[in-house]
């Protein structure tokens, strides 16, 4: 599959790499598009301010920061996470670390698809994408792990 996942300036190893990258793919093919090729790079809060600063002239922590090269019905990208803002978010909103972790890989893959959050309506689409494709993720999850870890 053509999804990849590494990290710069730090140690991250995501769990359950298999399962999210068919998760993925299952979530591109109900929205009618396939998976061209994205890679998820995790960093640090140092790293992804670098690259808000550079790219988009924001002087602000941000979980993720999405590149797209999406071509009509074919979905890609680069997407920068920020495991530190991630573990802080699922602090703030009393979550377990990897399900925020899962909703903010699904987040970037969903702006591949067209989805945006600039505005309230726009954020509300995004949330039930979001909630939707974590409901379908279940499906995912090997045997012997808890549905919702």
């Amino acid at each position: 599959m053509p999804i990849s996942f590494h990290s710069e300036d730090m140690i991250f190893s995501l769990p359950e790499k298999n399962s999210i990258k068919k998760w993925i793919c299952a979530v591109a093919e109900n929205e009618k598009k396939k998976v061209d090729s994205i890679c998820f790079i995790f960093c640090s809060n140092k790293k992804i301010l670098e690259i808000n600063k550079e790219y988009l002239n924001h002087n602000y922590f941000t979980d993720i920061i999405s590149f797209d090269y999406s071509e009509k019905n074919f979905i890609g990208g680069d997407v920068f996470i920020s495991t530190e803002t991630v573990l802080e978010n699922s602090l703030r909103f009393k979550t377990e670390f990897i399900l925020e972790l899962r909703r903010v890989i699904i987040h970037g893959v969903l702006h591949f698809m067209g989805y945006k959050d600039k505005n309230r309506i726009d954020s509300l689409k995004m949330r039930n994408a979001e909630n939707r494709a974590l409901e379908l993720y279940k499906s995912f999850v090997p045997r012997g792990t808890k549905k919702n870890a």
